[in-house]
């Protein structure tokens, strides 16, 4: 019987897909993940986590672990989300810490364990080989409304040979009916929302975790004319309208944060729009490498549509993005993903 240790957060989707993997003869763990607590108590959002996996163990009767990666967790993610918003990016901390954190953790102690596989109650599918060149290859769910390969784009090969997404082909509406039909109490929990770590909203959180944020500087226009003052470059982001306290005949918008000049530049909305960025990090799936111009399907954030891109491979593994037509608010620090025929080609973080 092959053995496989499944990330258990508490939620509907990855105590399914225990239950699921045990049903299809697997031999299930389950690994529930402590982030946010120190060695001596655990914070709230830990202990429900911990709490609600051990009920369904103990409902499939299987092996239930925690692991505390608090520390790891703080300083790779947390940090690296503060140090973003520094620099006037916005971040998506869920791309980096499933690579770095999540799986890398718990292929670590699948290895341990002697499991075979590791799983999540991602909404994803992995094609085990390409018969060409042996890679594993990872494609959007059946359930587009939940699907989160954008969310998993960064994984590696090692990650994804290992890796089981037994949710990609149910829809959230068939997952729900499952925790039912397997008596899972937890069947009508309500998803997680937003980022993790965040209780509230993303400016109070970085107010109350950093000092000197509130940096007052110029509000201006393209050609450089004052029109206010902003109090931190961190509250704005591009593409936004409200909030900047400017009266003008006509609607002003975020186009560009420059950290030199601590300066929000604001313009026209057809001033959001473009149609050409470079990124930075790549990652690629489908291959080892992008070594020529392809024409590919473009995600320039979680929730946005697909749209048709040009992906030009430049010196020092630099690539350039040009859209067919020009979209909305393309922003760094964001990540920019690349799909043909449902899978996943590869990525990486747009830089400007």
């Amino acid at each position: 019987m092959e053995k496989v240790l499944v990330a258990m957060s508490g939620g509907v989707d990855s105590s399914v897909a225990a239950a699921f993997l045990q049903k299809q003869g697997y031999e299930v763990v389950g690994l529930t993940y402590i982030m946010f607590s120190d060695k001596d108590q655990l914070d709230i959002k830990d202990k429900n986590a911990v709490n609600d996996a051990k009920k369904v163990a103990d409902t499939l009767n299987i092996k239930h672990y925690t692991l505390n990666i608090t520390e790891e967790f703080q300083n790779t993610i947390v940090k690296d989300f503060i140090n973003q918003y520094k620099n006037a990016k916005t971040p998506n901390p869920c791309v980096i810490c499933n690579r770095k954190i999540k799986f890398k953790n718990l292929l670590e102690k699948a290895e341990e364990l002697d499991c075979d596989y590791v799983a999540t109650g991602h909404y994803a599918t992995v094609e085990s080989e390409k018969k060409s060149d042996k890679r594993a290859l990872l494609k959007k769910a059946k359930d587009k409304n939940k699907d989160q390969s954008y969310m998993l784009y960064r994984m590696t090969q090692e990650q994804l040979k290992k890796v089981l997404f037994p949710l990609g082909n149910f829809s959230k509406e068939q997952i729900r009916e499952m925790a039912k039909d397997y008596n899972l109490e937890i069947y009508n929990k309500e998803d997680s929302q937003d980022i993790c770590f965040i209780n509230n909203n993303y400016i109070e959180f970085l107010k109350n975790k950093v000092n000197n944020l509130d940096n007052e500087g110029p509000i201006l226009d393209t050609d450089g004319n004052k029109l206010g003052e902003h109090d931190g470059l961190y509250k704005y982001t591009i593409g936004q309208r409200r909030g900047l306290g400017i009266s003008k005949p006509y609607p002003l918008y975020v186009i560009h944060l420059d950290v030199e000049k601590n300066a929000v530049i604001v313009g026209k909305n057809n001033e959001v729009f473009s149609r050409s960025f470079y990124i930075e990090k790549p990652n690629w799936i489908f291959y080892d490498k992008l070594k020529e111009a392809q024409i590919l399907k473009c995600k320039i954030r979680y929730n946005s549509p697909e749209k048709i891109a040009t992906v030009y491979p430049e010196k020092d593994n630099n690539y350039k993005v040009v859209f067919k037509d020009k979209q909305r608010a393309i922003t760094p620090g964001q990540s920019a993903v690349f799909y043909k025929e449902g899978y996943v080609i590869g990525g990486g973080i747009i830089k400007y």
